[in-house]
C-alpha cells in the first residue's frame, strides 16, 4: 500500500445532538490526524464523545461544524449512497457485540460484504474461508456462531471486517467481551493487520488494550486531552 500522508484529517470538528429544546455538544472542536499505517486507540470516559468519534470516522453519522478529511476528500454532507459506496472502498468495523447472523456460518458470514460487492455464492466463499485461515479459524469455516467462543467469533468479524480489503479498520471495544488471555490474542491479531498497512482505530477503555497500540488519543467532555506516542504508563 502506498502511503498517504494525512488519510484521516479532523480540523475543528463540532457534533451535537438536539433532543426538543435541549441540545448536547458531544464533540468540540476536536484537531486530529491520523497517518495511513497508524496504529491509534482513542481513550475516554463514557460520554466523552469517542463513540460518536468514531461514527463520524466511519461514515455513519455526519458533523456540525468544521472538517471531515478522508485521502484528502472533504466528507461534510455527503449522501448515503456515496457515503456508503466510501465504507465499502475503505473502511471495516469491528464490533464489541461481534454482529454475526446467527444462522449463516463462519465463511458465510465473511463472505456478506462480497455480496453487496456483488461477486458470486462459489467465489465469495473460497475468498472468505481464505480470510478465516487468516485469523487461525481455517477449521471452523462451516461452524455458526453459536458453536465458536467468543474469542472465535470476534475473529469472524475481524474476518468479515478485512475482506473487502479496507484502507481502514475501526474497532469499537473489540475486546469488550472477552477475557484477558483472548484479548490479548485479538489485540495480537489487530497488530498483525495494522502491520500489513492498515490503519487501525480502536475505541477501548481498556488500558492494556491501548497499550497495545502506537498512539493513545485521549478524549473528555469532546476535547481531545492529549495524545501520547507510546507511553509507558497509560
Amino acid at each position: 500500500m502506498v502511503p498517504v500522508r494525512g488519510m484521516i484529517r479532523l480540523d475543528g470538528l463540532d457534533k451535537s445532538y438536539v433532543s426538543g429544546r435541549n441540545r448536547l455538544h458531544v464533540l468540540k472542536g476536536i484537531d486530529l490526524t491520523i497517518e495511513a499505517g497508524e496504529m491509534v486507540s482513542i481513550m475516554g470516559a463514557s460520554g466523552s464523545g469517542k463513540s460518536t468519534l468514531m461514527n463520524i470516522l466511519g461514515l455513519l453519522d455526519d458533523y456540525d461544524g468544521g472538517a471531515y478529511r478522508l485521502d484528502g476528500a472533504l466528507m461534510k454532507g455527503i449522501s448515503e449512497t456515496r457515503a456508503a459506496i466510501l465504507r465499502r472502498q475503505w473502511v471495516g468495523f469491528v464490533f464489541q457485540s461481534f454482529n454475526l447472523i446467527p444462522f449463516k456460518t463462519a465463511a458465510e458470514n465473511v463472505a456478506l460484504p462480497l455480496y453487496y460487492q456483488g461477486m458470486n455464492r462459489k467465489r465469495r466463499l473460497t475468498v472468505a474461508r481464505d480470510a478465516l485461515g487468516r485469523v487461525g479459524l481455517a477449521d471452523r469455516s462451516e461452524h455458526r456462531p453459536s458453536e465458536l467462543s467468543g474469542g472465535q467469533q470476534q475473529r469472524v468479524a475481524i474476518a468479515r471486517a478485512l475482506v473487502a480489503k479496507p484502507k481502514i479498520l475501526l474497532a469499537d471495544e473489540p475486546t469488550g467481551a472477552l477475557d484477558s488471555t483472548t484479548s490479548s490474542e485479538i489485540m495480537r491479531l489487530l497488530q498483525e493487520v495494522n502491520g500489513e498497512g492498515v490503519t487501525v482505530v480502536v475505541v477501548t477503555h481498556e488500558r492494556d488494550v491501548a497499550a497495545a497500540t502506537r498512539r493513545i488519543i485521549r478524549l473528555r467532555d469532546g476535547r481531545i486531552e492529549n495524545a501520547h506516542e507510546k507511553p509507558a504508563d497509560v
